[in-house]
């Protein structure tokens, strides 16, 4: 894809916000839903559902998936990346460790996305800004979740390592998924979570054999259809509409604002205090963000030359 102008603009940013705002409930919903199913009972349920919301979507929206075989092996590559592979992980690590741990060490996807975009992509960079911008952002995240989640960070580490994959399996998917920008939004976010599902229903079997557990009540339906519905099919086609036109690295970026969602749905719907801590977090994303877009900056520094001009040409 070299040559591809990949551009971050308005549309794109509020898109950017309300994927996140549908990512912050996830570490909600799998929580509960995690009281009572395995992890790989989870994801299939969360991808299954995604699917049959999605494909009924593709059949009333008039559009159809791609029948060719090669078609289907890109989905089933994709799918592997963006939902088998990093759900497993972080759901299986949630199970082990703090949920905000496993929001701090997720937040590293961007970083992760920035460093492999420039080493396998012609167009997708890697600047000094775009790196403040990340690092900046991700010590956001870790002050707005506080010292307390960072308490545990030598202990199980299989766990935290299971986290940090998920994240470099999120970072490839991006990457990979460039390649279906030719494809409606909706019909890739089917193909994707359909393969997911193919795939996973043999694993959830064969591993966790959910038939022996007791059947969930309510509270577990409701988050299942919570993140299935919410949380992957509506937010993959935010995912890849955002995708399509501002590239792996700016999409990724959504995993600096999913903590800031879950804060702000908390207070607001919870009433869970908001900290200065939170304050002080959002504040140093909202820095990286803007550092990383680059716009807010530039105008700032043509505000501040103009007033320089001003002022001497006063002075004289």
């Amino acid at each position: 894809m070299a040559g591809t102008t990949w551009r971050m603009g308005g549309v794109e940013w509020l898109l950017l916000v309300a994927l996140g705002l549908l990512w912050g409930w996830t570490y909600f919903f799998g929580k509960l839903a995690l009281a009572e199913l395995g992890p790989l009972t989870l994801v299939l349920g969360r991808v299954g559902i995604a699917a049959l919301a999605l494909d009924l979507c593709v059949w009333a929206a008039g559009h159809r998936l791609p029948r060719a075989l090669r078609a289907w092996g890109a989905f089933a590559l994709l799918g592997a990346l963006n939902n088998l592979i990093p759900f497993s992980l972080i759901f299986w690590g949630q199970t082990r460790i703090a949920s905000g741990l496993a929001a701090i060490l997720n937040a590293s996807t961007p970083l992760f996305t920035a460093v492999l975009a420039h080493l396998l992509t012609r167009d997708e960079r890697l600047t000094p800004g775009r790196l403040a911008g990340v690092l900046l952002g991700l010590g956001g995240v870790a002050l707005m979740v506080g010292p307390a989640a960072l308490a545990g960070l030598g202990r199980e580490v299989t766990a935290q390592l299971a986290v940090l994959a998920g994240a470099v399996s999120f970072a490839l998917a991006g990457i990979f998924g460039r390649r279906f920008r030719h494809l409606p939004p909706l019909v890739t976010a089917a193909g994707q979570v359909s393969a997911s599902s193919v795939m996973a229903l043999p694993i959830a079997l064969a591993v966790e054999r959910p038939w022996g557990r007791t059947p969930p009540g309510l509270v577990t339906w409701g988050a299942l259809l919570g993140l299935g519905l919410a949380c992957t099919a509506l937010a993959y086609v935010l995912y890849f509409r955002i995708l399509a036109t501002a590239g792996a690295t700016n999409l990724l970026l959504v995993t600096l604002l999913i903590p800031v969602s879950a804060v702000l749905l908390g207070t607001a719907l919870l009433g869970e205090p908001l900290e200065p801590g939170h304050v002080a977090g959002m504040a140093l994303i909202g820095a990286g963000l803007a550092a990383i877009d680059g716009r807010p900056l530039a105008l700032a520094w043509a505000r501040l030359r103009r007033a320089s001009v001003a002022a001497r040409a006063v002075l004289r």
